[in-house]
Parts: structure tokens; sequence; C-alpha cells
């Protein structure tokens, strides 16, 4: 996956949306980050980079067709609008697949099967706990209820002073 072109066709989908614009880069940057630190291979940092860039694609279709920006409408909505970008990128259904599947599930905190999903879950919060302005003991019970990597909970911790 041509990362840069995906960045380009992602920005120019969100446009004028600075704020999630930011949020995709952050989330990126971590997903990329824990990536290196935990040491995955790299089709699977592929897979991860990729449903970072796109975690929140389905934001505006879900305000759309719900009147809510909620994770359980973004987890609709996101893998449609995602599969629209990637199958001009790429004809590499396997990826698409996965990469439709973790957007489908950047909410959920159960049954997560893969170090792609987890490391998700972990960069979006690593974001999301600062542009909330969660709390030092909303961000603890989130390490403990669903960090599981040591990379993660190590930026965590580092990055809130918990």
């Amino acid at each position: 996956m041509d990362t840069a072109l995906l960045l380009k066709k992602v920005i120019a989908y969100d446009r004028g949306d600075a704020r999630r614009i930011q949020h995709l880069l952050k989330v990126y940057a971590y997903a990329d980050l824990l990536a290196s630190l935990e040491g995955i291979d790299g089709r699977t940092k592929e897979i991860l980079n990729t449903a970072a860039i796109l975690h929140d694609i389905g934001i505006h279709q879900a305000e759309k067709q719900y009147g809510s920006a909620a994770g359980k409408f973004q987890e609709k909505t996101g893998p449609v609008e995602a599969r629209k970008i990637l199958t001009s990128l790429t004809d590499d259904a396997a990826l698409i697949d996965r990469v439709c599947f973790l957007i489908g599930h950047h909410h959920t905190y159960t049954g997560v099967n893969g170090i792609d999903w987890q490391l998700l879950l972990e960069a979006d919060f690593l974001v999301n706990a600062y542009e909330d302005g969660l709390t030092a003991t909303g961000i603890m019970a989130a390490a403990e209820r669903f960090f599981k990597s040591k990379s993660g909970l190590a930026l965590l911790q580092d990055t809130f002073a918990i």
C-alpha cells in the first residue's frame, strides 16, 4: 500500500475537517510506533497502518445516516467507505478485507483476535484520551481494562505520567 497516496486520498476525503485529519494522523503515528516497538511483521504493520489511517472514515456517513458519530455507527459505515478508497488503490483482497474488519471493530474491545486489532485500539485510545481530556483515573481504568501490549502501556504511562 502506498501510504502517502492513501493519506492524500483520505485527507481529500475529509477536506475542511482539520480536527479529523489531525486525529487520523496522530492515530497513524502511534500505530506505526507501536508496530515497530512490538516488532510485528511487515504485512501486519501494513494492515495496521492502513486501518489506522482509515479508522474513522465512516464518521461523515454516520452523521448523515444516523445523526451521530458514535462508535457503533462508525463501525457500520466505515468499512463501506474504506472499501471504496482501498479498491481504488490496490487489488489485495486480503488486505482490504482485514482493514475493513478492523475499521468495523475499532470501538469493540472484546474478542480481539490479532495484534493489529489490539494495537489499533491502543493507538486510538492514546489519541482520544488527550483529545477528550480524560482524567488520570479514567486513563488508568482503560489501561487496566484493555491495554495488552507492553509498548502501548509504556507509551500511555509516559504520555500521561500515570
